[in-house]
C-alpha cells in the first residue's frame, strides 16, 4: 500500500514539472536561437574591423549580402512541399480510419512530402531550361 501511495506522490511531482518544461522550450529555445544569431552576426562583423575594414564598410558589406537575389520558386517548392504533405496526411488518416495500422499516416506524409521535392525538382528544371533557351534566342538574334 505504501508503494502506490509513493508512485501517486512521484506522478504528482513528475506532472508539476510539465508546464516548466513546456515554458522553457516555448521562450527559451527561440530565445537562445536569436541570441546565437546575433552573437554570430557581431562575431562576423567584430572579425571584419579586425581586418580592416570600417564600421561603415562592415554595414555595407552586410547589406549587399542581404541584397542577393531571392530563388523566385522558392515559394513555389514550399507550396507543392505543404500540399503534398497534406494530401499525405488526409490519405493516412482516411486509411487509418479504414482500419490499417496507424504508423501508415506517418509513412505517407513522408512519401507525399517527398513526392512533393521530386515534382517541385521537375518544375524548377523546366523553368530553368525554358529561361536559357530564351536567353540563348535573345543572343542569337541580336547577333
Amino acid at each position: 500500500m505504501a508503494h502506490k501511495k509513493e508512485n501517486y506522490k512521484m506522478n504528482e511531482f513528475a506532472e508539476a514539472f510539465i508546464p516548466i518544461i513546456a515554458i522553457i522550450f516555448t521562450f527559451g529555445i527561440p530565445g537562445a536561437l536569436i541570441f546565437w544569431a546575433l552573437y554570430i552576426k557581431h562575431k562576423e562583423r567584430t572579425k571584419l574591423m579586425d581586418m580592416g575594414l570600417s564600421p561603415q564598410e562592415a554595414r555595407d558589406y552586410f547589406r549587399e549580402m542581404e541584397k542577393k537575389p531571392k530563388n523566385p520558386l522558392g515559394t513555389l517548392k514550399w507550396g507543392i512541399l505543404f500540399t503534398m504533405i497534406g494530401i499525405g496526411l488526409f490519405l493516412g488518416i482516411l486509411l487509418d480510419e479504414a482500419g490499417f495500422k496507424d504508423e501508415l499516416t506517418g509513412v505517407m506524409v513522408l512519401v507525399f512530402g517527398g513526392l512533393g521535392f521530386i515534382i517541385y525538382y521537375f518544375v524548377a528544371s523546366n523553368k530553368l531550361k525554358k529561361d536559357q533557351q530564351q536567353i540563348q534566342q535573345q543572343n542569337s538574334t541580336q547577333n
